[in-house]
């Protein structure tokens, strides 16, 4: 018989000081899905995010190579964007200066700078950030450290056999903001115990009680099997460490970026793909709304109480909450708290 597992106590999803260090120690040295191809087609398209509170940049070069960078004028740390997206001409420029950056990064111009010795434009470049392209998703580290993408994903790899998404586009963008810890809602996603009581919708659709999650290296497969020959959520569901979800359909893929808004919040960034020319299925909207809806009702419960100071830790289903488990030795693991 399986030991049950006792759970992080609950100041991991309550204490403010967590939040800067996760970020330090967890998000820095993680591949962050970033955005589709499709968002950049042509050189001088340019795509703004910002991962775990790093603003980035990322833009196609005339060279036509993919590059990313901080997005931070190295003057005086004005944004070279002032939208989600664009097309620049041959140049990225600062909003509050007007500093001008080649589309490699190097300061083509520091304008009307003046007269100044210690000052060779050659050593302004943009901080560069590593960038990676898999299957046609955008990923972005901060840590030049960081192992390769394809390493990480391997795992993925191996169950997606001849799959890529390259000539997909992106059909829908949605975000949801919840009032939770960010690990609140990751172990939430990790687990399908919850789903005979939370999801009837789901539940509907799948044998809940045969539902596991396996996790290999950073990743997590959920094997869900089915109802229905032809269930809306047929395909493959699958999470990446430390915060990505991939939701695998026939006819294309919902990616759910779990993004943490400091120690109290996360917003849901949904991403949907579907082939050129098509929308995504009515019927994937409402099942996706349905469930997205219920899961945010409880993690906000639940996160509730956990910063009530009442509960401190609990008990992992063997069975059940593996996936969880794993999770939570990854925290401790990058948090030097194992």
């Amino acid at each position: 018989m399986e030991t049950a597992i006792r759970t992080a106590p609950a100041s991991w999803y309550s204490d403010p000081s967590c939040w800067p260090r996760e970020r330090k120690h967890i998000f820095a040295r993680a591949w962050q899905f970033a955005t589709h191809v499709s968002d950049l087609p042509a050189p001088g398209c340019w795509r703004a995010e910002t991962l775990a509170g790093y603003p980035i940049v990322i833009v196609r070069g005339e060279d036509d190579v993919l590059r990313a960078f901080h997005n931070v004028c190295r003057h005086r740390a004005g944004p070279l964007t002032n939208a989600d997206s664009g097309k620049c001409e041959g140049a990225l420029t600062c909003q509050y200066h007007g500093w001008r950056y080649a589309l490699d990064g190097r300061l083509r111009s520091a304008r009307d700078f003046g007269p100044a010795s210690d000052f060779d434009i050659r050593d302004f470049s943009l901080f560069p950030v590593q960038i990676d392209v898999w299957r046609g998703l955008i990923f972005v580290a901060i840590d030049a450290g960081t192992p390769p993408l394809r390493s990480f994903l391997a795992p993925l790899d191996a169950r997606l056999a001849d799959t890529d998404w390259r000539d997909m586009h992106i059909a829908l963008r949605r975000s949801h903001d919840l009032r939770c810890n960010w690990k609140t809602y990751v172990e939430n996603y990790l687990e399908g115990y919850h789903v005979p009581a939370m999801h009837p919708g789901l539940d509907a659709e799948i044998v809940a009680a045969d539902y596991r999650v396996r996790v290999e290296g950073a990743i997590a497969i959920h094997e869900v099997p089915m109802r229905d020959l032809n269930p809306v959520y047929d395909g493959l569901w699958a999470w990446a460490w430390p915060n990505l979800g991939f939701n695998i359909y026939a006819r294309g893929l919902m990616i759910e970026r779990m993004a943490p808004n400091g120690q109290g919040g996360t917003r849901l960034e949904y991403l949907y793909l579907t082939p050129a020319g098509e929308d995504v299925s009515p019927e994937t909207l409402k099942m996706s709304d349905a469930v997205t809806a219920e899961d945010k009702w409880i993690t906000e419960r639940v996160q509730e109480n956990l910063d009530a100071g009442v509960y401190d830790t609990g008990r992992l289903s063997p069975k059940h909450e593996g996936a969880v488990a794993a999770f939570q030795k990854m925290v401790g693991d990058a948090l030097g708290q194992a």
